[in-house]
Order: structure tokens, then sequence, then C-alpha cells
């Protein structure tokens, strides 16, 4: 059966291995059925079986063979991915909105890895075949930039460094409502939605989270926002939003049911400065938002202008 291998990084350190895999693998199964994965022995932490409650420790290796035998298509395709910056160490890609970063049991359409597999020569090892090189990611609707590593060097050295958040990430969201303040800190804890596992929530308990914001530009009922993550929970920015009554404009998950346009939501990665795995040197990477989101801006500047 065809295994997938992932490490666990600061994020999930702490986590029940069930939670865990219904966020990194399973992604469109019920618990019971990663239960039953679990119990059975298709997933293990270090080589070991352990409980569905067990919690994970930083840097566990968890090793999941699939139930179904039919092993996932990783078969490089050309997917003209916008590479910002590569060397023998590291690729910078700006992702489009749309493309998810890597396949799973439960999503069998292209995704980055598969451009990568196409376009980039080597790519490390340590997150397995399902996951090469991938040392971060962004959500399926959020553009903009990440960085991939060439080799397992350079990839332990980036996941030091965004576990000690040495990294800076940088995005650029329009969201609903005009801010009162001009910057400020959102600091709320986040975990995994009690009711809804495909949503993440700010709850009392959770791991800490902080987003430091910063408007660019107000218009008549939507702010442009320049967000900084200091921590990376998943869907971090989107939850903060959301959780502060601003949500970001078109998120269908956190945002209102009646979203403008129909390109996914309005969250762009677009800075990127980290230090280089090697070189040991600082390095900022940007990337301009999409088209369909400079549209937007112009019309609701000449909204406000009328």
């Amino acid at each position: 059966m065809p295994k997938t291998t992932l490490s666990v990084t600061s994020e999930f350190a702490g986590t029940r291995l069930d939670l865990f895999l219904l966020d990194q693998h399973y992604a469109n199964q019920s618990r019971s059925y990663v239960q039953h994965a679990i119990k059975e022995g298709y997933a293990r932490v270090n080589g070991e079986q352990v409980k569905t409650g067990h919690n994970l420790k930083l840097n566990d290796i968890v090793t999941i063979e699939d139930i179904e035998n039919k092993s996932l298509d990783i078969t490089g395709v050309d997917l003209h991915l916008d590479i910002v910056y590569e060397d023998d160490d590291i690729v910078v890609i700006n992702k489009p909105e749309g493309m998810v970063v890597h396949p799973a049991s439960s999503y069998h359409e292209p995704t980055l890895v598969h451009g990568l597999i196409h376009q980039i020569d080597e790519l490390s090892s340590i997150n397995g075949v399902v996951r090469p090189g991938i040392v971060h990611r962004i959500d399926k609707d959020t553009s903009g930039l990440l960085v991939v590593a060439k080799n397992d060097i350079a990839h332990q050295a980036l996941s030091l460094d965004l576990a000690e958040h040495d990294i800076e990430r940088e995005y650029v969201a329009l969201v609903y409502g005009r801010f009162s303040e001009t910057e400020g800190v959102i600091d709320a804890p986040i975990q995994r939605h009690p009711k809804n596992r495909l949503k993440m929530a700010v709850i009392a308990g959770g791991k800490s989270a902080r987003t430091h914001f910063k408007v660019i530009e107000r218009f008549e009922k939507y702010t442009l926002i320049q967000c900084i993550l200091e921590t990376g929970r998943t869907h971090q920015i989107r939850v903060h939003l959301s959780y502060i009554g601003h949500p970001v404009v078109g998120d269908p998950i956190y945002g209102p049911k009646e979203a403008i346009g129909s390109t996914g939501q309005f969250l762009h990665a677009r800075k990127l400065t980290l230090m280089h795995p090697t070189k040991k040197e600082l390095m900022t990477f940007t990337a301009d938002m999409p088209q369909s989101f400079k549209d937007l801006l112009s019309v609701l500047r000449q909204d406000s202008a009328s």
C-alpha cells in the first residue's frame, strides 16, 4: 500500500492524533473513519501503533497507509507555476488562487505539488512523496508566496525558522466594514471548531495566535488592510478577522453567504522575508496581487469617488 509520511510542526504539537489526521490527511472523512484507521494500525506515530487520542509532539513522524488500495497520482503536471526565485536550495512560488498545495486521498485534482514535480528537478524528501518540498501552506482560495525546499538540509532549517517565527509573512486583505483603528493586534487563541471540523474558531484554551494589522485604504463599506502573522495557525487571518467582525471579502467559510465576486477570497500573501538556509542572507520576496483583486479595488475606488 502507498504510504504518506508527515512531520509534526509546532502548529500541531500537543494535538490529538485523530484531529491532526483530520486536518492534514483525511480532509473529507468522518472522525470515526479516522479513528478506525488509527485503531487498525493504518496510522502510526514514530513507527508505533498508538491510541486515537495520542498527543503529538514536535517533530513526531506520522506514517499513514491508505485504507483504500489506491495510490495518489503524483505524476508531474505542467501548471506553468509562477517561480519568483530559485537556487540550489529553495524555490519561492507565487501560488494562484484556487490551487490546492498538496494532494490527499480525498482530493485528486492537480495541485501545486504536481506542478513542482513537473518544473523542479529536485525536492526535499522530509514530508514524503505526497508533499515533497512543502515547508508551509496557504489556503486553496488564498493567492501568494510560499517557499519550497529543494533538499532536506534546507527544509530542516526553514522548518526550524518557521517554528521560531523567524519567517515573516505579510498579507493584504479586503474585509467587510470600516475600521475605526489604524492598526492593532488580534490576540485570540484558535483551535478546531467543536461542531464543524472543517472550520477553526477562537476558543479559550486553544493555541495562541497573534495577527498584526494595519489599514491601507478605506472604502464606503470595506477596508483594505495589511496583515502580518506572528503565529501560523490554520486559517488564522480569516478566523481572526471574522472574530472581530471584519471577515475577508469572498471567504466561503468565515464570511457572509452573499459574497462579492466569484474568484475566491480576497486575501493575498504579498511579502515573504526569510533567512536563506545555506547562504544565511536575509531575503525578501514580493508578489503583486491577482488582477481580479486589483479590478475589485478599482471598482470600489470609483464608487467611493462618485
